[in-house]
């Protein structure tokens, strides 16, 4: 059956979003290429991308509903139903879900009694698994509302969702301090995080990550090799800290600097064994779920 249009927005929702929504097609030469921030700021107002919004952004875009429904169910960022103040999101793409990935999201699905794309009751927590969040280097990688949690475990991601649910506050590894996803969809629609500090908050790639851009860069160092974890390459005779032209290799998260102390530098998160590790015959992870289940 065809449904009917849908309702607007309240009058005042509407007056307060159509002066955001100018504000916005304001910073584009075309208006309709203001279209993916103004899904974000209706997004921001419900939690999801309604039909009313989507009649909105049409309305302040002069595009069909059609035209407006196509762009927002292209996209995974925008949500389709109702979902939680804190999108938890698991990668299980191949490097994460070998270093335990498919764990974590097989472990939550249980503990919060939700399956993938589904909330928890008390409407805090929408489970999801996701693809790549180019975080490798961090592996396993949790986000929550797009805010980063290195290196999780099965134990620090269950410990993760009960925090969430019950209020307490919780500190992304790197980036801006967490907020709601309405709040996180509002600066997504291009308006300013105005908490205190947020701005200046700040979290890069890790080491492993920036090798390429070094090489890219015409930066060079010295030849590194890394051998199987707690054991030296087969016949090699290269002495330990050099590499196998004789020049110093660099020191590995466990190398000793010359001080006697650990080295503080980290090559990679992966330097050494992760508890999630799949791979590790000292944690199993178990047996790997189906991609979406």
């Amino acid at each position: 059956m065809p449904q009917l249009p849908a309702p607007d927005y309240p009058a005042d929702v509407r007056t307060r979003l159509e002066a955001d929504a100018r504000e916005v097609i304001a910073r584009y030469p075309d208006s309709r290429s203001a279209l993916l921030p103004l899904l974000h700021l209706v997004q921001s107002e419900e939690g999801h991308v309604t039909r009313t919004g989507q009649r909105f952004c049409a309305e302040m875009l002069g595009l069909t509903t059609a035209e407006v429904t196509a762009v927002a169910t292209f996209y995974s960022m925008y949500r389709r139903k109702p979902s939680g103040d804190y999108q938890v999101g698991v990668c299980t793409n191949t490097l994460c879900a070998v270093m335990g990935g498919d764990a974590i999201f097989e472990a939550l699905q249980e503990h919060l009694g939700v399956g993938n794309g589904e909330t928890t009751g008390d409407g805090k927590v929408t489970l999801e698994h996701i693809e790549c969040n180019a975080a490798c280097d961090f592996a396993p990688v949790v986000m929550v509302n797009w805010e980063f949690f290195d290196n999780q475990t099965v134990a620090s991601a269950k410990g993760l969702v009960d925090d969430l649910r019950a209020g307490t506050e919780v500190e992304p590894t790197r980036g801006a301090p967490l907020c709601t996803f309405k709040d996180t969809a509002r600066i997504l629609a291009g308006f300013p995080d105005e908490r205190p500090g947020a701005v200046e908050a700040s979290g890069g790639a890790g080491p492993a990550s920036l090798v390429g851009l070094r090489l890219a860069k015409g930066e060079t160092g010295p030849a590194r090799v890394v051998h199987p974890r707690g054991s030296k390459a087969a016949g090699s005779s290269t002495a330990p800290g050099s590499s196998r032209d004789g020049a110093p290799a660099d020191p590995s998260p466990a190398d000793p600097s010359p001080s006697g102390q650990p080295s503080s530098k980290h090559l990679s998160s992966h330097d050494a064994p992760q508890d999630t590790s799949a791979s590790d015959p000292d944690h199993p992870a178990g047996p790997a779920a189906e991609e979406g289940e």
